[in-house]
């Protein structure tokens, strides 16, 4: 007889003994089900009918395709399929409030009981209160716990507002820019009215009065190797929102030789990665990259562009992680990489391994400190043009002067049509370099 495993979904677990998954034998679809209320009665009347069918607003999907459209409950199965129970959720807000009290999953220790939260906290947490895996014990831990957003923009706005909301009690941001119009698309922390302010006193501000029970604070300078470890050490998990390699190995790295945790996320146009990564049970991010790609290879969202909500949801999925971390719940994304393509709506999961010759996290490890990380991915202390000839290059005035002149000079713009129509000169011609 087949062996395979059933997915059981969060409203079902409670029936199976909080187990998401169970290993049912059974020749069809129908059979497995049937051979599961057997093993599980409590699931009988969630799953089938008085009169013995199966609720349709309960589908059964073998492996990824409905069974609907294959021979419904008569579709065989073979050893290594999976079928998955997919019950219909309600979500949202309810019709009517619910008249009783919010109930804890957890009994408060004595200790946790003389920091007692208000009626207004009670009522602002009270859906995180009615989680047995949260309860009053949780939302305590949350109230205590420090983190750190390395970033404020794509990634770093909507993970800073969710974790605030959710009641994290410190919330650091690391940031030196200021808003600018075309920061609007995706990072949803800022408004119109906002452009030029500095970002870390717009995100202040609007994360203390979404929740005045969190504190930011902001550290408005550049991350580096000299005050990098100073930043991270106070903080019980960092998460990583930057959108360049130095700062990405500098956030590791410390971040490895602190012994803390690391929410890693990064976007490109219309794809998505998340990971946790944690060197003292899984791998670090130099296991999966141990070298930075060369300098311009891999452009930034500035010049290849970004899908508005896709940082939205990669920094969503870095606040689920980070929330996750705090109350010591689920199942983290330490040693798996998840990726997630916008276009196809597709999620994969990758396997990551701690790399057991990595030279920052394995036994033998050489590196044990901080690096120059600007030298270590190539770029050039005085920046992109250091090594061009002054004598080559012009000034925009000089420019100006020139085109202004009766022999103006040919001007060649040699970037993207889609750049060119975003702004250029007026008599730049287009050769695009492609």
């Amino acid at each position: 007889m087949p062996k395979v495993t059933v997915k059981v979904p969060t409203p079902l677990r409670a029936f199976t003994g909080g187990r998401s998954e169970v290993s049912v034998e059974g020749a069809t679809v129908g059979g497995l089900v049937r051979e599961l209320t057997t093993e599980h009665p409590g699931l009988k009347r969630h799953l089938y009918t008085p009169d013995g069918k199966l609720r349709s607003f309960v589908t059964v999907y073998l492996n990824d395709e409905d069974v609907r459209y294959l021979a419904r409950e008569a579709t065989p199965v073979k050893d290594g399929d999976v079928v998955s129970l997919v019950p219909a959720i309600a979500g949202g807000s309810p019709a009517a409030a619910r008249p009783n009290a919010p109930r804890s999953g957890r009994t408060p220790t004595p200790r946790e009981r003389s920091e007692p939260f208000s009626s207004a906290d009670l009522r602002r947490y009270s859906r995180h209160l009615l989680l047995p895996e949260v309860g009053v014990a949780g939302q305590r831990k949350l109230r205590r716990a420090k983190v750190l957003l390395v970033g404020a923009g794509g990634l770093g706005a909507p993970a800073a507002l969710y974790l605030a909301a959710a009641g994290v009690g410190e919330i650091g941001l690391v940031d030196f820019d200021s808003v600018d119009l075309s920061n609007l698309q995706r990072q949803v922390l800022y408004t119109t009215a906002d452009v030029g302010r500095p970002k870390l006193a717009v995100a202040k501000e609007r994360l203390e009065a979404l929740n005045p029970g969190v504190t930011v604070v902001p550290h408005e300078e550049r991350l580096t190797s000299e005050n990098a470890l100073d930043v991270l050490r106070p903080y019980d998990v960092v998460v990583d929102g930057t959108d360049n390699f130095p700062t990405r190995y500098l956030v590791n790295d410390a971040s490895v030789l602190l012994g803390k945790p690391n929410v890693y996320g990064s976007i490109y146009q219309f794809e998505g990665q998340v990971s946790v990564f944690d060197a003292r049970r899984g791998p670090c991010y130099r296991c999966l990259y141990p070298e930075p790609p060369p300098p311009d290879l891999v452009p930034s969202c500035a010049e290849a562009g970004v899908l508005g909500v896709l940082p939205g949801l990669v920094g969503v999925l870095q606040a689920t992680e980070t929330v996750k971390l705090i109350l010591g719940v689920g199942s983290s994304l330490v040693g798996r990489l998840l990726l997630f393509d916008a276009l196809a709506l597709r999620f994969r999961e990758l396997t990551l391994r701690k790399n057991p010759h990595c030279v920052l996290c394995s036994p033998e490890a050489t590196q044990k400190g901080l690096i120059d990380y600007p030298a270590f991915c190539g770029i050039p202390a005085g920046g992109a043009l250091s090594d061009v000839d002054a004598s080559i290059l012009i000034e925009p005035e000089a420019l100006a002067e020139a085109l202004r002149s009766d022999d103006p000079p040919l001007l060649i713009d040699v970037r993207e049509p889609e750049e060119w129509a975003i702004g250029h000169l007026p008599r730049a011609r287009l050769i695009p370099k492609g």
